[in-house]
């Protein structure tokens, strides 16, 4: 099915380019265009390749009519153009001394760029996606790499028993806002992969972000044995051979596809170690054009221009295959490079002495990049006493950052964007417009944040009685879910991945006092929770039923509530709606941890542990901190004066300031700490301040290497 061919009437036929086009995703005007094309279809899919499908000539002829939706129409595309010109007026144009001699690329498993494109799991890709998004703001030449799930990340049901259910969806590329890539003689473009003893090949397809295509790899295609197409099917697959598969996909693979476009990268970004395979492809590319050269020489050298960014302090995080299911799979590759398996293997051994190690891919790349960071400053300390001896130098910082115009709730974007005189539908060049920030009113902030909130109890009040009609519930509690959440409680936001050392449960450690809390009619309390445990994490799929539980016992019921199928729709609502941020990992192991940045671009602090972003990020004016940065050895001792802490501070210091209350029923003592929450990340904890140091710590450094480094 061509994926273009709407019949658009006159007027309007640059529509189906901006359907293309992600821009849209972060866009609010664009979406409200397309909800007026069909309400019910964007409702929906939330998807614009399925609104244009859906609408007929009559609807056209009414629209084409409609002298106020033709206006509108042609402002938004006028202003999408104009975005897609040269980005002349971008800190990255504006700075000539920045730039590069070609573009970046950048590999990663998975992109989050919006919720109808479910080939995303968390924070990871959520990242990546706001990464393509500021280089596509910044006009940094820029082309990502990853693969096309087409059965996507599950689906998450919580039952009337708690129990997480997996459900995968169907994605079909047809009806996403995708094109398939085009080689240079026209014709789709497909490339291929020896994986053991046969190739596997891979259809790409593009995902256009602004300015930045994103190419994804899908081995569903007839070329394929049948056995081969799923490999591309589902993000995080379990079984470790498959997985191993799609990670040769991606790295070699992606190399192959910008090879075959005629894409030559200045430098090479492996956004975790997933896509570790690259270098051993451009090593064998170096090897076949020069016979004399060894392979183990290529592979230092193919490093020269890669850089690397680590993720996460958890072992899990960090990838591993068995020896034996590496020299199988790179067989060939092993023959055509004149490389020894163990002399591979051994480039890719982590921390130990074991004869039989796995293949660490995290230690292979850091054994060849000529740049490695981590995602905070504390992420730095700790990455460096992890892995500064098998670098060979330490890890650098660059913490991560968020999208700016992606996660900033309308009411209060327009009211920050009337202070500071600067449109945020891009990002900024720089701080300096910041320094208007102190001219926000405190009855407009507290006015646009109470409307961010009421439009999240409306979503998640919505979203709620679909789960308990879902469980059996009668008419009557259906009915009752309507008005279920106060709109003036203070509500705690908990929304992530449900890993056990994200210690979701902690604020319920002691029930009897949470309820107190809870319970003041003078003061109410109410805790909104969502999140996601990997399908194979048992003990995180055990803490979702433990609060479910407790969120409908009869001590809880009522103030305590749980929203399944945590994806970036319902992070939006909750990041610009709740009142107060919450995040208790056990330190240090969250390596940044970005949902609190969202929240605090919207002037919503946060309560958290001095973890992450929030060890750098905590200022004293901004929120609350969990604790110090000591640590108990104990982890039940630990646990538990967290929680006696995070009790204290809700009781003594965060529910009383945000119901004090001056004559004209704002809470004074509040406003400045959601001001302050707003100054200190709006830029600071940004993806353009983020990409920025990118290319001014790893990017130009990496195409400046000396030849003989």
């Amino acid at each position: 099915m061509p994926g273009h061919d709407f019949n658009l009437p006159a007027g309007l036929e640059d529509l189906g380019e901006l359907a293309y086009n992600l821009w849209w995703s972060w866009t609010p005007r664009a979406q409200s265009l397309f909800s007026r094309i069909d309400s019910a279809t964007w409702t929906r899919h939330r998807n614009p390749i399925q609104v244009l499908r859906a609408a007929d000539a009559a609807r056209w002829a009414e629209l084409s009519a409609d002298e106020d939706f033709m206006v509108d129409a042609s402002r938004l595309l006028d202003e999408f153009h104009r975005y897609l010109g040269n980005g002349s007026e971008s800190w990255y144009a504006t700075s000539p001394e920045r730039e590069l001699p070609g573009p970046i690329a950048y590999f990663c498993a998975e992109f989050g760029i919006h919720e109808s494109m479910q080939i995303y799991s968390g924070g990871l890709g959520v990242l990546a996606g706001d990464h393509c998004k500021s280089a596509s703001d910044a006009a940094l030449p820029f082309v990502a790499v990853g693969l096309l799930y087409r059965r996507g990340y599950f689906r998450q049901q919580i039952d009337a028993d708690g129990h997480q259910e997996h459900a995968q969806p169907d994605l079909d590329p047809w009806e996403l806002p995708l094109r398939r890539a085009r080689g240079r003689d026209g014709s789709p473009l497909q490339v291929s992969v020896e994986i053991a003893d046969r190739e596997v090949h891979a259809a790409v397809w593009v995902a256009q972000v602004g300015r930045v295509p994103i190419l994804l790899l899908d081995t569903e295609v007839p070329a394929n044995d049948p056995s081969d197409r799923p490999i591309t099917h589902i993000l995080y697959v379990r079984g470790r051979e498959m997985r191993l598969c799609q990670e040769l996909v991606l790295g070699r693979g992606g190399v192959r596809a910008l090879r075959a476009l005629g894409i030559d990268p200045a430098v090479w970004h492996l956004n975790e170690g997933h896509s570790a395979f690259l270098l051993v492809e451009r090593a064998g590319e170096l090897v076949a054009g020069e016979p004399g050269l060894a392979a183990g020489e290529a592979l230092r050298r193919v490093g020269r221009d890669a850089v690397f960014t680590i993720h996460t302090p958890v072992p899990a995080g960090n990838e591993v295959f068995a020896r034996d299911l590496v020299t199988r799979a790179l067989g060939q590759w092993f023959g055509t490079a004149r490389m020894e398996p163990n002399e591979l293997l051994e480039l890719g051994r982590g921390h130990t002495d074991d004869p039989d190690a796995p293949f660490d891919m995290t230690a292979f790349v850091l054994r060849h990049a000529t740049g490695a960071n981590a995602v905070s400053q504390l992420h730095g300390a700790t990455a460096t006493e992890t892995w500064q001896g098998l670098a060979g130098h330490p890890i650098d910082a660059i913490t991560n950052g968020v999208h700016v115009p992606t996660w900033l709730g309308r009411p209060v974007r327009r009211l920050i964007q009337r202070a500071i005189g600067v449109p945020l539908g891009v990002d900024m060049n720089g701080p300096d417009a910041l320094a208007k920030l102190g001219e926000v009113d405190g009855e407009e902030l507290w006015a646009a944040h109470q409307q961010q909130k009421r439009e999240m109890v409306g979503f998640l009040e919505n979203r709620l009685a679909r789960q308990f009609a879902r469980h059996g519930e009668s008419p009557d509690v259906l009915r009752s879910v309507r008005g279920v959440l106060d709109p003036d409680a203070l509500t705690i936001g908990f929304a992530r991945r449900f890993a056990t050392y994200k210690r979701a449960a902690l604020l319920f450690s002691d029930e009897e006092r949470l309820s107190r809390i809870l319970d003041a009619t003078d003061r109410p309390v109410q805790i909104v929770i969502a999140g996601k445990a990997h399908p194979a994490d048992r003990p995180g799929q055990r803490v979702i039923q433990h609060i479910f539980e407790l969120s409908r016992s009869e001590r809880l019921r009522g103030r305590v509530f749980i929203v399944e199928d945590y994806d970036m729709r319902i992070g939006r609502f909750l990041v610009g709606g709740v009142d107060i941020w919450l995040n208790n990992p056990r330190r240090p192991m969250e390596a940044s941890g970005t949902s609190g940045m969202k929240a605090a671009i919207n002037g919503i602090p946060s309560i958290s542990i001095l973890d992450g972003w929030w060890d750098e990020g905590f200022n004293g004016r901004n929120g609350w901190a969990i604790g110090d940065r000591e640590a108990d050895g104990d982890d039940g001792a630990q646990d538990a004066a967290d929680a006696g802490e995070l009790y204290r501070l809700l009781e003594e210091e965060i529910v009383p300031r945000f119901f004090e209350r001056d004559a004209s029923g704002l809470p004074a003592a509040w406003l400045p700490v959601m001001r302050a929450s707003v100054e200190s990340a709006l830029w600071q904890f940004s993806t353009a301040r983020m990409l920025s140091e990118y290319v001014d710590r790893l990017y130009l450094p990496a195409v400046r290497t000396p030849v003989g480094a």
